[in-house]
């Protein structure tokens, strides 16, 4: 289970530049992505400098991190494998950060208790009595 694109454009505006046009941070998240597809990691032999460059990057602003497995050859000698793969509490971040930024809305819970009724019949301007006087003291 990798990162959406709408996560990691997130998490590259929140962590590298949160005033970064939303376009240039999904362009950095879509060319990321399209290396890891849907897989956790990715080997890193399949990465130009560049694009390594850009992961070093991407690991300096703690979204990705690396790891390695060693293992043996038929002949004998030992190989050592490098991955890059998203940090595991990436998209808990990038959800506290989503949530963060939402405007809280207020529920009152006794709104629509009499909401059906409409403002009609709360509207105390044509209960005037006909006669001004009728609660008065004074006899007409």
């Amino acid at each position: 289970m990798g990162m959406s694109l709408h996560e990691l454009t997130q998490a590259i505006r929140q962590h590298i530049d949160s005033e970064m046009e939303s376009d240039v941070a999904s362009g950095m998240a879509e060319h990321a992505l399209g290396f890891f597809g849907f897989y956790e990691r990715i080997i890193d032999n399949a990465l130009e400098p560049t694009d390594r460059n850009l992961f070093y990057m991407f690991q300096d602003y703690n979204l990705l991190t690396t790891e390695s497995e060693e293992t043996t050859l038929w002949d004998g000698r030992e190989w050592r494998i490098h991955y890059w793969r998203f940090k595991p509490e990436l998209r808990e971040k990038v959800q506290a950060y989503m949530d963060r930024n939402k405007p809280e809305i207020k529920v009152d819970p006794f709104a629509d208790v009499y909401g059906d009724i409409g403002e009609v019949v709360w509207n105390r301007d044509d209960d005037q009595p006909v006669n001004p006087n009728a609660f008065t003291n004074e006899r007409w």
